[in-house]
Parts: structure tokens; C-alpha cells; sequence
């Protein structure tokens, strides 16, 4: 008899499988789907593997098979195995990102009475147990438990005949069923999703009939059934019963005339949500690679052919066209019957990258990402299963989609921190887990940014990744007409100007821009260009101070300063909230200080809002678009804001990150940066690296294109605002040289033993009592250093316990310890945490 080791679905953290015998009846392979009993539970599994040999002795039997086809494809079990044993993650919590929506069903107990009314009345029972067991009988049909704790809870069921409610009503149902006297059961609660079907009329005879048919009916004066059958002659023989009741005034049965003469047929059909829905893109010729393009893609498509599972870093200076040699290379996997998935690393790129592979892939185009509804997601899914999609665009967990003959993975700005998913296990890095994904399925795998990971650019020079480089910047050059008339190759990138923003104090502009910006301002608008002006900072300011007693509101739960929110209403007062840029709490603004009561309450610190303010004040005539996390709350604005600076409803463009982004903008000829230190100063070793990276990427933004016979510079402008000028990343951003501030970054690094010259785990302890949480973490921390010693392992370093940047989140007090060590899972992997711990391999933060 084979045996099966399956990963339970019981919401505990289990890292490994139990095994179960497979009836003779059933086949099972990896992947598939099962319900299992697991103690006095039947819950869902999937097959990790099939063996002579079970891992534990006498193992029960699998209850039933879901489905006629494994759920997660073989390479996709062995990812989940790795994910487990690298993240250190429950099994279960592994396989479920591959899992199609709606696929995890709740565990729930049921119970029904075995005896009637009459046998009740002669059986003597304690109070309560008598008051549950009339229910049961009462209802006349198995009861789920906790709908019957909810009716004795809040319903007059739950109360006796002296008024008194009843409670301990599960312990009354288990007493109950140890008696005998009621059946209990176990299930699963109904699915959140499943596949959406409406009801079609199909038309069963060709139009012409159709029509002569309808003719004959309106003789006999039958207008409305006359009415219908014209109407699906015309429509391509099917039509929405829902449809044709509204066109022509009848529902189902009236049409059971045509039915019963044969004319129509009503068919139960599944309707796919489809988030493209209503979305047309036009074909676009295929553009003509440069000689750098044509190399990389060479290269990638070789290793589509070999199948080697092979990884490249394209390191490509902004504008120079990575995104034509990932079509190149998928272009050629989808000619050898091969799929590819694309990456990006937030939701608001999703349109502009969906819209250039649609472009070249008309209909073959999928989209997975948060945004979309449970339904939508369900059908994507099912349809990428099916092999109806050779290109899967999507966010970080796209990397788990069910794509069949997988030839191509490409993560576009592969060095954004949103590739690592740190709410909830399995915590993976969307990098690390497509690079085993290629290796298990032999696709080629191309990690594509201006501004590598530094890990990214050293594991290429130690031979990890193979590095192709694009070294110039590929623009259109456009008429005055906005008619491209010629393709411009050249290494020039945008001009950069720092500004030292001490010396802009000291010459007495106390203005949110510099002279140099307030002129490029005023030169943009003047030619009818468009600008971008960036601040990470949300908000009209980063904090409120009393200047009298210094008093700065906080969060209660989160312990940070609150950030201060100016909204102007449609009458024309101003709305003043103070908001948690952590947890979202909010609260209207004091009118006076509530330590000292004084009236001089000023915010400090700038944010978007009030850099928008400044824009208004100082260029009354600027149409400005604000793109922060506070105006994109809608499912898509992200796009609307996107589609209407595009199609130049604009002038200037604020926002926070949103906008440094892979964001391709033609008409944007500057870019400022209002602070360039905000991150700078983060207690997190990635720190520099992230500024870089920032204002490098959104220096990208301006100049993507040539307007011919325009004087100024040709590559558009760029001003950097700082009171660091000196500082060794905004240097290099403004150079645009990524060689001098790799070589700085790295060797600190080395120096100071951090990524990638070693690994990191993290584990953060949280509580409500900050003296508890603190010995907690001092337990920890002399544990970790105890196994250190006793084990002997070379390189291994804790520190801490300290507390995060964010101290205090949701009302838990948090610290932290960190290992420092070249395989951190040699020292945490048996570890036992308690509740409150959270361990993360390879954060992508320390802050």
C-alpha cells in the first residue's frame, strides 16, 4: 500500500508533513488536494509526496481526493519544500501562495440531536444541557457550533425559563455528545469563491430561420418573442438571458415557446471577471533592438532554449530600454511553446507594464496582484492553470502563479524592498524565490534596474548571475507635432544640480525650492512641459510641536509622532486631522496644546500636501495631479492619476515613492527633489543604499525623450535638494554613477560584516507590557549566544536585544535581536518560538 506525506491545513505552525495510507481505490500524486482526518478534524492537505515508507506508524487513511487534477504542479511542491526550509516557514503556510483563491476553507464542527421531543421529556438533564439540546431539536437539522453559540448568545433561545441567559454552550454540546445524545460531525466551511455562471439563450437554428420565425411570430401577434428572436439573430447566437429580458420584456418562462419549437436552448455558462475587461490596446510593431539590446536578449533567449534555469542581472541605466529586451526574450519562449511571468514591484505599475506586453500580446495577458476581487483572482488563476495565458504580469506574489511550460521570469526593478513579503509566513523574497523557481522548472531568469541590490551586483561578480549591461540611453526624437521622426542612442542621463539647502537659508530663501527649482519651475510651465516634484513624506507635515512646552502628539498605539493632514472641503474651509503613518489612526487637530494649553501648535516637517500648497502659491496658473498613498485609495486610481498626467490634464506631478518608480513619462523635462535626506538618517544599514536608489530612479524620470530644435538641455533636468550635499549616495545619484557608489557601499559592508558578505535573521518579540517584552528579548538574545558557544559556530554574532525604529505598533511594545551569521538557519532553525515572536530570514530592514 503506497503512503503519502501531506502538509496539513490545521492553522498551527507545523514545518513538517504526516503521513496518511492511501485507500486502494485512490491515486494520488504531488500536488493533489485532500481532505485528511487530523485528530477529531477533517481538514485539507496537499500531497508533499508519495512513498513505500511512512514517516510515522500506523497512519490513518486519506479521506477523499479534491478534484480531478493535482492543485500545485510537481516543480511547485519541491518550491514550497524550499520556501519551509530557507524562510523556516509552516509547511502549509508555503504551499498556500500557490493555491487558487478561495481554496482554504475553515474548519467546522456540527451537531444534530438522536433523540426526539418525546424521549427529551423523559430524560433528565442538568439545565443547560436540557436548553441546548431543545434548540438542536427544535432547529430540525444539524447545526454548525458556533451559529449555535451565537443564537444562545445574542438571540432569546439562549435563555432559560427564569430569564437567566445560558452560557457554556460548547461545553454543554461536547457533554451532550459524550452522553449519546446528540451526533457530532466535521466539514468545511463553504468556499469564500468559486467560478461565476450565468444563464445563456442559445440561438439553435441560423438567423435566417431566426428572422422567417420571428416574422411568423408577429403575424400571430406574438411581439414580444418576435422581438427576442431578432434580437439574438443579430447579437452572434448567444445572448444573456438577463440581457434579452431587458431588450425585449421576457424572462425564461415566457421563452419555453421557442424552446419547446426548438429555436433556443437556455445553458448554464461560466462567466470569467476579467480585470481587463472593456481594455484595448493597440498593436504595436516591434521595435528594432540597439546592438546592447540585441546582446542581452541573445543571451537570455539562448537560455531559454538550453532550459538551464540560468539567471541574469541587466543592469541598464534609466531609459535605455530593458523593458524592449524582455519582450525580445519573451518573444522567443512564446515561439517555442514556453510561458513567462513579469514582475513588478508595486500595483500602480501594473497598468504601464500591462499595457506594453498587451501591446505585443494581444489577449494573452494575465494580471495577478492584491487589487484585484477575490472573483477576479479566482478566474485569472484558473485561466493561467489552463494555459490560456503565455504572459502573467503581477506584483510579488505572482511568482507563484500556476504558469504551465514556464520559460521566462523577469522582475523588472528588481532592487525595490516591496519584492519581500514581511506581514505574514512564508516571509520570501520574491528574488531568491523565482531564482529556485528557474532552477526547478529550467527557465531563464533576468533581474532588470538602473540600480542593482547591492547583494544582486556582487552575487553577479562572484558568478551567481551573469551580468549584461546597458550602458546608453535609448530616447525618441519627437517633432514639434509630438510625431517621433528618429531613435537617439547616447550615455548622456539628465544634468543634475544639488542644492545646498544651508546656503539657500543663508542667502534668505526660506521657500519650500530652491532658486534653481522655483527657475526650472517656471521654465517647464513656460514651454508647456511637465515636472515631477518628489518627497517621501506623506502628508502636509511629519509632525505638530508645541513651541511653548514642546509637547508632540503621538499614537497611542504606535508611539510616533502623529502626522499633521490639511485637506481643503468643497466650501472651502480647511480639514485638519492628525494621522499614524503606521497603523492609520486618526484624530481631529487640537485647538490647543493639551499639556500646557497654549495655542501655538505648529506643524513641523514637510510633506506632499503642503509642497502642493507651495506650488499653487508660487504658479497660480500649474495644474497639479498629487500621487501618495492618501489619494489612492480607490481600486483605480492608481491608473487615473497615471492616464491623466500622461495625457497631459497636468503640469506637475507630487508624490511620494509612487513616483521614482519604472514609470515611463515622455513629457517630463524635470524632476525635483524637494529632501533628498529623508531616509538617509534611518537606523538601517540599507539606508544609503535605498537614497541612492530613490534619487537615481526618479532622476530617471525626466528627459525620456528629445524635442527636436528645442534649445536647453536635451536631456532634461534634474535638481537635488539636500542639506547633506557631501554625502557619499547623493554624490553618486547626482553623477549617475552607480560603479563609484557600489565600490563605497560594498566595501562598509565588508567592513562591517553585513549583507552580502553574511546573512541576517531578525526576530521581534511583541507585547503588551514593554518589561515583559524586554526580558523576553534578553532570554532570547542570551540563548542565541549560549548555542553559539556550544555549537561552535564560526561567524555567528548576536545583537541586541534592542528596540526597532518603530518601537511601539498596533499597542505592543516590540524589540528585537539580531543574528548576524553565514547561515543563520544553523542557529534558529530548532528553535521553539512562543507566541508574540516573529522571525524573518534576510529582512529586507533592521529599522
Amino acid at each position: 500500500m503506497p503512503f503519502v506525506e501531506v502538509a496539513v491545513n490545521s492553522g498551527l505552525p507545523h514545518r513538517q508533513t504526516f503521513s496518511y495510507a492511501v485507500p486502494p481505490e485512490m491515486t494520488l500524486v504531488a500536488g493533489d488536494a485532500v481532505f485528511v482526518p487530523f485528530g477529531r478534524r477533517f481538514l485539507q492537505g496537499i500531497v508533499m509526496g508519495v512513498v513505500e515508507v511512512p514517516a510515522f506508524a500506523n497512519p490513518k487513511p486519506v479521506d477523499a481526493r479534491i478534484g480531478d487534477q493535482p492543485v500545485v504542479s510537481a516543480e511547485r511542491v519541491e518550491l514550497a519544500g524550499w520556501l519551509a526550509e530557507y524562510y523556516l516557514s509552516p509547511l502549509f503556510a508555503a504551499v498556500a501562495p500557490m493555491l487558487p483563491p478561495g481554496f482554504e476553507r475553515k474548519p467546522q464542527t456540527f451537531y444534530e440531536p438522536l433523540i426526539t421531543a418525546d424521549e427529551l421529556a423523559s430524560t433528565k438533564l442538568p439545565p443547560r444541557q436540557q436548553a441546548v439540546l431543545s434548540y438542536l431539536i427544535g432547529a430540525g437539522e444539524r447545526r454548525e457550533a458556533k451559529e449555535i453559540e451565537r443564537d444562545f448568545t445574542h438571540g432569546e433561545t439562549g435563555k432559560l425559563a427564569d430569564g437567566t441567559r445560558v452560557t457554556g454552550v460548547v461545553t454543554a454540546l461536547s457533554q451532550l455528545a459524550q452522553r449519546g445524545l446528540v451526533q457530532r460531525s466535521y466539514g468545511l466551511a463553504r468556499p469564500s469563491v468559486r467560478a461565476k455562471t450565468a444563464r445563456y439563450v442559445y440561438l439553435l437554428v441560423p438567423p435566417e430561420q431566426a428572422r422567417e420565425a420571428s416574422e411568423a411570430l408577429a403575424a400571430q401577434r406574438k411581439k414580444r418573442l418576435a422581438t427576442a428572436l431578432t434580437h439574438l439573430a443579430a447579437s452572434g447566437q448567444r445572448m444573456l438571458a438577463s440581457e434579452l429580458r431587458m431588450r425585449a420584456g421576457v424572462g425564461l418562462p415566457d421563452l419555453r415557446p421557442l424552446a419547446e419549437q426548438g429555436l433556443i436552448e437556455v445553458r448554464e455558462d461560466q462567466v470569467e471577471r476579467d480585470p481587463l475587461a472593456g481594455r484595448f490596446y493597440d498593436t504595436r510593431p516591434v521595435a528594432e533592438l540597439t546592438p546592447e539590446q540585441t546582446e542581452a536578449a541573445n543571451a537570455v533567449c539562448a537560455a531559454i532554449d538550453a532550459a538551464s534555469g540560468e539567471s541574469f542581472l541587466l543592469h541598464g541605466v534609466t531609459g535605455s530600454g530593458k523593458t524592449e529586451v524582455y519582450l525580445a526574450a519573451l518573444d522567443h519562449a512564446v515561439a517555442q511553446g514556453k510561458r513567462g511571468i513579469v514582475l513588478v514591484p508595486e500595483i500602480a505599475l501594473t497598468p504601464q507594464t500591462v499595457r506594453r506586453f498587451a501591446e505585443r500580446f494581444a489577449g494573452q495577458v494575465a494580471v495577478l496582484h492584491s487589487g484585484l476581487s477575490q472573483g477576479e483572482l479566482y478566474d485569472q488563476w484558473h485561466g493561467i492553470r489552463d494555459g490560456r495565458y503565455n504572459v502573467v504580469v503581477g506584483s510579488r506574489s505572482a511568482v507563484f502563479a500556476p504558469q504551465p511550460n514556464l520559460g521566462l521570469i523577469v522582475i523588472d526593478e528588481e532592487h525595490e524592498w516591496t519584492y519581500k513579503q514581511q506581514d505574514q509566513s512564508p516571509r520570501y523574497h520574491a528574488r531568491e524565490t523565482a531564482e529556485q523557481l528557474a532552477k526547478l522548472t529550467g527557465a531563464a531568469l533576468v533581474l532588470g534596474s538602473a540600480t542593482p541590490d547591492v547583494v544582486s551586483y556582487q552575487n553577479a561578480l562572484w558568478g551567481r548571475h551573469r551580468l549584461l549591461e546597458l550602458k546608453d540611453r535609448v530616447r525618441p526624437v519627437i517633432d514639434d507635432t509630438g510625431k517621433v521622426v528618429s531613435i537617439s542612442t547616447s550615455p548622456d542621463l539628465p544634468p543634475v544640480d544639488v542644492v545646498d539647502m544651508r546656503e539657500e537659508l543663508k542667502g534668505g530663501n526660506r521657500s519650500v525650492f530652491s532658486r534653481s527649482l522655483q527657475l526650472g519651475l517656471f521654465q517647464v510651465l513656460d514651454r508647456n512641459e511637465q515636472a515631477i516634484l518628489f518627497l517621501n513624506r506623506r502628508g502636509t507635515a511629519g509632525f505638530v510641536q508645541c513651541r511653548d512646552c514642546g509637547y508632540v502628539p503621538q499614537c497611542s498605539a504606535c508611539a510616533i509622532a502623529m502626522g499633521f493632514h490639511r485637506r481643503m472641503h468643497p466650501e472651502g474651509f480647511a480639514i485638519e486631522r492628525l494621522l499614524c503613518h503606521q497603523c492609520n489612526r486618526g484624530r481631529p487637530m487640537f485647538d490647543r496644546c493639551p499639556t500646557c494649553g497654549s495655542a501655538r501648535l505648529r506643524p513641523m516637517g514637510l510633506g506632499v500636501e503642503a509642497v502642493e500648497d507651495e506650488v499653487h502659491a508660487l504658479f497660480p496658473e500649474a495644474r497639479t495631479l498629487r500621487w501618495d498613498r492618501d489619494v489612492t485609495q480607490g481600486r483605480h486610481s492608481h491608473e487615473q492619476i497615471l492616464a491623466e498626467f500622461m495625457e497631459g490634464k497636468a503640469d506637475v506631478l507630487i508624490g511620494t515613492q509612487m513616483v521614482a518608480k519604472g514609470l515611463d513619462l515622455p513629457a517630463v523635462t524635470l524632476v525635483g527633489v524637494i529632501s533628498a535626506d529623508i531616509g538617509l538618517h534611518i537606523p538601517d544599514f540599507r539606508s544609503g543604499e535605498r537614497t541612492f536608489q530613490l534619487l537615481t530612479q526618479v532622476a530617471g524620470r525626466a528627459g525620456r525623450v528629445m524635442i527636436l530644435g528645442r534649445d536647453g538641455p536635451p536631456a532634461g533636468r534634474v535638481v537635488i535638494q539636500t542639506y547633506t550635499p557631501d554625502n557619499y549616495a547623493i554624490v553618486a545619484a547626482a553623477q549617475h554613477d552607480y560603479a563609484s557608489f557600489f565600490a563605497e557601499e560594498v566595501a562598509l559592508r565588508r567592513e562591517q560584516a553585513y549583507p552580502p558578505f553574511t546573512r541576517l535573521a531578525r526576530l521581534v518579540f511583541s507585547h503588551s507590557n514593554a518589561a515583559y517584552g524586554e526580558r523576553q528579548a534578553d532570554a532570547m538574545a542570551q540563548e542565541l549566544r549560549t548555542r553559539i558557544s556550544q555549537r561552535g559556530l564560526p561567524g555567528a554574532e548576536v545583537l541586541g536585544p534592542a528596540p526597532p525604529h518603530v518601537p511601539k505598533w498596533h499597542g505592543r511594545f516590540r524589540w528585537q535581536v539580531t543574528v548576524r551569521s553565514p547561515n543563520p538557519v544553523e542557529l534558529v532553525g530548532d528553535l521553539t518560538l512562543a507566541e508574540g515572536w516573529l522571525l524573518d530570514i534576510d529582512p529586507a530592514s533592521l529599522a
